[in-house]
């Protein structure tokens, strides 16, 4: 067998996890000097709630060595193999955490550690995909070698509400964040080569925003893998999720369309109100 198994930065729903039997390895998240593990022991509403007292971004940290053999023992004792993705080694450790993992597991043939290159459903993606081959009854060698084909192919961007949160964490300078709050801007954070960059800057309010960017990438979703899209955000009112969901069911494109919450990580970095429309290339 192979067992799918992904750090908690995928932020796929409890929902997908169970359907597709995928096991996460939760990321650390730091409030001051009190420590918890993402989406096991603290809320998405309590670590924006620590934020605004504190005027501070959360610290976030890889899982410890301890609780990724903890998670992948079991399935070592029963002779399976495990195909384990992490977020982007340029934002994390979190890769490195599970290759010393199968080291001291003296398992480095049967964990294969996947680099998604990706945050959030980027990465959700390929975890969802490998576990859909897995159910198959791929080997692991087959699906890593189709995970490195689609990696390339992840289109993963958000918007964001408010630059407070990214200036915070050291992502912009504090006159980008007053600029940005004073003219209303909004950029599209985009996830090219594994790292995070500003593209487009819209103006104006978050639902007209929000609607923009989508209208933005029609192009290349009508051309789209058409198996499924993620819809993730940090928090965006029902009515914005709703639009959104409406939009891409009348392209007409895509079997599948999930809303996810963004996880504690990602919700730490980018605040409340981000949005993001997530999906895989097509492949010419």
């Amino acid at each position: 067998m192979v067992k799918i198994i992904s750090d908690s930065t995928c932020d796929l729903s409890g929902e997908l996890l169970a359907k597709h039997d995928i096991s996460i390895l939760p990321l650390h998240i730091l409030l001051g000097e009190k420590e918890y593990e993402d989406g096991r022991d603290i809320s998405i509403e309590e670590i924006y709630s620590w934020s605004e007292e504190s005027r501070e971004t959360p610290k976030t940290s890889a899982p410890s060595v301890e609780r990724a053999i903890e998670l992948f023992e079991p399935y070592v004792r029963k002779g399976d193999e495990i195909v384990c993705f992490s977020i982007s080694g340029s934002m994390s450790s979190s890769g490195n955490v599970m290759r010393m993992a199968a080291e001291q597991l003296d398992a480095e043939k049967s964990i294969h550690v996947i680099d998604s290159q990706n945050l959030s459903t980027g990465i959700g993606l390929l975890v969802v995909q490998a576990a859909v081959m897995a159910a198959e009854g791929k080997p692991a060698d087959q699906i890593v070698k189709k995970m490195e084909e689609l990696i390339p192919r992840v289109r993963a961007s958000f918007v964001v509400d408010t630059l407070v949160y990214l200036y915070r964490g050291g992502r912009c300078s504090g006159l980008a964040a007053m600029a940005g709050s004073a003219l209303k801007l909004h950029p599209r954070i985009q996830v090219i080569d594994g790292a995070m960059q500003s593209g487009k800057k819209y103006r104006g309010s978050m639902d007209k925003v929000i609607l923009s960017y989508v209208k933005d990438m029609e192009a290349e979703l009508k051309t789209a893998d058409p198996v499924r899209v993620f819809i993730t955000h940090s928090g965006c009112s029902p009515e914005i999720v709703k639009q959104v969901r409406q939009y891409l069911e009348d392209l007409n494109v895509f079997q599948e369309i999930w809303e996810t919450r963004a996880g504690g990580v990602v919700s730490s970095h980018c605040g409340p109100g981000t949005l993001g429309v997530l999906f895989i290339a097509g492949h010419f």
